[in-house]
């Protein structure tokens, strides 16, 4: 197998310090860009992630701007209500974007303005859409994955061989590996929640061989002086060596580094999720798919393959790392053929 060419790609910090250097974070003298820094301080406080952290501030930031640059500590339940109205009838958001948005306003009110507003509770959340998701046929992962190459194909094999999100999948480490168990370990997943998933047996070598590479281009950063990688909450003040350790490394890493636009740090990231997004898309168009194809999509297919393969349902929920089995359970109405496994009587005549 020949060696698998890391991607080239945009530095992360760039889309995540723009926010900063915004001038729309300045709504006024009184000081609204100092409003947009307690936000990330209290998001910080809680351990949100990064991607929460700038959602959550640019939804406040137009929210400002939609009411002309005036403090959210002036405005009230009509303004609310108005900035919702304007994303469902103006914008035609879906109803998830209106209830983020919603959930951003909500926070804060309550964690940085400290204001109990019994308002804000009462307005209405949107009824989100019970859509069925999109899914590939066996034939159609293989129109799709064959033809891709380097780093994003064996990232997108894994996504099917597993059944990961694609940040999951993107935030492994070495250590999350384990080769003889045939495992991989999924840590801090939607919900905070580790779980356990299988390593496939068609991916052991290519896995070893990409761990290859990616242990030379630790080696040379460690030449270079650089080779720490983010590690979470406070493991860096507990374990100052284990930044740079091979176990701790990204199993996907950029080509570049970057600088983190929290602690300032230069070093090397995971791959971003936009260059995996960017492959698999066009992988899809050039294999002729008219269905919408993202790395999701994949996880949708595993669930419902495995389904098909005759695993049952409580199995599959532990591998996606579902709470509730009913969230495992759509996957039983994507399987079904025809009206719900039903035959018309049409194909009888």
């Amino acid at each position: 197998m020949p060696p698998l060419p890391f991607p080239s790609e945009p530095s992360p910090g760039t889309g995540m310090q723009g926010l900063a250097s915004d001038e729309t974070d300045r709504p006024g003298p009184a000081g609204p860009r100092r409003l947009l820094d307690r936000v990330r301080e209290e998001i910080r406080v809680r351990h949100y992630s990064i991607r929460t952290e700038d959602t959550y501030v640019d939804w406040i930031r137009r929210f400002i701007l939609h009411h002309g640059k005036r403090h959210p500590a002036n405005m009230g339940a009509a303004e609310v209500k108005a900035f919702l109205s304007h994303l469902a009838l103006e914008r035609k958001v879906a109803s998830a974007t209106q209830n983020q948005a919603k959930a951003a306003l909500l926070f804060l009110y309550k964690a940085v303005l400290a204001m109990d507003l019994p308002w804000l509770e009462g307005i209405v959340q949107a009824k989100p859409a019970c859509r069925l998701p999109v899914v590939l046929t066996p034939g159609e992962v293989r129109r799709i994955l064959e033809p891709m190459t380097g780093v994003p194909a064996l990232f997108c094999r894994l996504l099917y061989g597993t059944g990961m999100r694609l940040l999951e999948g993107l935030r492994l480490r070495v250590k999350d590996l384990d080769f003889e168990r045939r495992e991989v370990i999924v840590r801090n997943g939607k919900g905070a929640k580790d779980r356990i998933t299988m390593l496939p047996g068609a991916l052991l070598e290519p896995m070893r061989q990409h761990l290859t590479l990616v242990r030379n281009l630790h080696s040379s950063d460690l030449e270079k002086g650089f080779g720490a990688v983010y590690l979470p909450d406070a493991l860096a003040v507990k374990f100052p060596s284990a930044a740079k350790s091979w176990g701790w490394q990204w199993v996907f890493p950029a080509r570049t580094c970057s600088v983190d636009p929290r602690s300032g740090l230069e070093r090397r990231h995971h791959v971003l999720p936009e260059t995996i997004q960017r492959s698999i898309r066009k992988a899809a168009i050039a294999a002729g798919l008219p269905k919408p194809v993202t790395p999701h999509v994949l996880r949708h297919s595993f669930a419902t393959h495995l389904l098909q393969g005759g695993y049952d349902i409580r199995t599959i929920q532990e591998l996606l790392g579902h709470k509730d089995v009913e969230t495992t359970m759509i996957y039983t109405h994507v399987l079904n053929r025809g009206g719900r496994g039903v035959a018309s009587p049409l194909d009888a005549l």
